[in-house]
């Protein structure tokens, strides 16, 4: 299975940015990770039946998946310059409820793509 996400750019911050992770092959769970320059990788959002999110992003990010087209969104409103990072969109089967936030639960990682939220 291969991921390939988009999208990342630069934007003031209180701007939106869209994400895309289009995937080879249909997955359960998908879901979206970041990382900060100089910090640990950090879930932001999954979409497994329903829509899960870290309590950082929740009210401000929109986590959708088009199943027709294999394609997960992260819609991103209200940017922070703190939300700037590398963002990695993650895809696996099985993934239970209790580690949908555990990067090591999913099997499959597309490449990234670097959101800069300016101040």
């Amino acid at each position: 299975v291969q991921l390939q996400a988009s999208g990342g750019g630069l934007v003031r911050a209180g701007g939106s940015l869209r994400l895309s992770c289009v995937a080879t092959e249909r997955m359960t769970t998908t879901a979206w990770f970041r990382q900060a320059p100089g910090k640990e990788r950090e879930f932001v959002a999954a979409f497994r039946w329903r829509e899960y999110y870290a309590d950082s992003v929740r009210g401000r990010f929109t986590i959708s998946r088009d199943n027709a087209k294999n394609t997960v969104y992260l819609q991103m409103n209200s940017l922070l310059p703190e939300d700037t990072a590398v963002y990695y969109c993650a895809a696996g089967n099985g993934v239970i409820m209790s580690t949908m936030s555990t990067g090591s639960a999913y099997g499959y990682w597309g490449q990234g793509t670097l959101v800069t939220v300016s101040s």
